[in-house]
């Protein structure tokens, strides 16, 4: 269980979002929560993999490689 405080111009548009489509306001709140988790979760993988490359824990492959290994033309 999650109770939150939003401030009214957020509220309102949640309010308004939810009466022009029928879902709930809860639905929109999960939706964006999701969403928002998902950015945050590849950001910190990203960010992770970037300093076991600089660490040298890591190695890069090149694009070009990549490619060829799974049989991808260059410009598809």
């Amino acid at each position: 269980m999650l109770a939150i405080r939003l401030p009214e111009e957020i509220e309102n548009r949640l309010e308004a979002l939810s009466k022009a489509t029928g879902r709930t306001k809860t639905y929109y709140a999960r939706e964006a929560i999701l969403e928002y988790l998902d950015d945050l979760e590849d950001l910190y993988l990203a960010q992770q993999r970037l300093a076991d490359l600089r660490a040298g824990r890591s190695s890069a492959i090149p694009l070009e490689e990549v490619m060829k290994k799974y049989g991808l033309a260059e410009g598809s």
